[in-house]
């Protein structure tokens, strides 16, 4: 009896108060609980994936953001800046969605097709690179000269973009016909490809 009397002492002893530091439970501070966490206030913007070495920015709806360019297809332009410096062309293709432009027969390319039968044999081509649309600047054709753009409403309500230095009126309806022409020209040939390649294999 007197040895079980001395082990419950010792045991006594031994155990832990409610006090002590080991006894009580560890409680996390306020500061540091997941709950109080703040939400980001400007969450940023979806990044799609175009292309493995071009990423392109988008809205929450997934829709490319466009940026606004003071160049349209058609016009003439020349090279402030690059290889290309110096040289004048016309716009043939834009895309907003990283403000570049492509030009005919500037920023040249060389591309090793490969060949896809018999009938399309293996060919070295050139092709248009697109280029940053801040390294070209209108040109006037009339007075040879590069000139900034500038927006004016017309006496008939109708906003145009002319040039500072000429005050040559760019977005003009001859203009415009001429877009057109040459867009109703391009859906021509593109539809009549597909009737002469199925005349030949008949």
């Amino acid at each position: 009896m007197a040895a079980m009397a001395a082990l419950q002492s010792s045991m006594t002893a031994l155990s832990l108060s409610s006090n002590s530091f080991l006894g009580q439970r560890f409680s996390i501070p306020p500061s540091l609980s997941p709950l109080h966490i703040k939400p980001r206030e400007n969450p940023c913007l979806i990044v799609v994936k175009l292309k493995r070495w071009e990423r392109k920015e988008c809205k929450p709806n997934s829709l490319p953001v466009l940026h606004k360019m003071h160049v349209k297809v058609g016009d003439t332009i020349k090279v402030i800046s690059g290889r290309d410096k110096g040289k004048i062309g016309e716009i043939s293709k834009i895309f907003k969605h990283n403000s570049t432009i492509v030009v005919k027969d500037i920023n040249l390319k060389t591309k090793h097709m490969k060949s896809r039968g018999e009938d399309q044999p293996g060919q070295i081509i050139k092709i248009e690179a697109p280029i940053h649309s801040s390294n070209v600047m209108l040109y006037s054709k009339e007075k040879e000269v590069t000139s900034r753009v500038g927006h004016k409403v017309l006496d008939n309500g109708k906003k145009v973009r002319y040039l500072i230095k000429t005050g040559e009126i760019l977005d003009s309806e001859e203009n415009w016909k001429k877009l057109k022409e040459a867009a109703k020209e391009k859906t021509e040939v593109a539809a009549a490809a597909p009737a002469a390649d199925t005349g030949a294999a008949s």
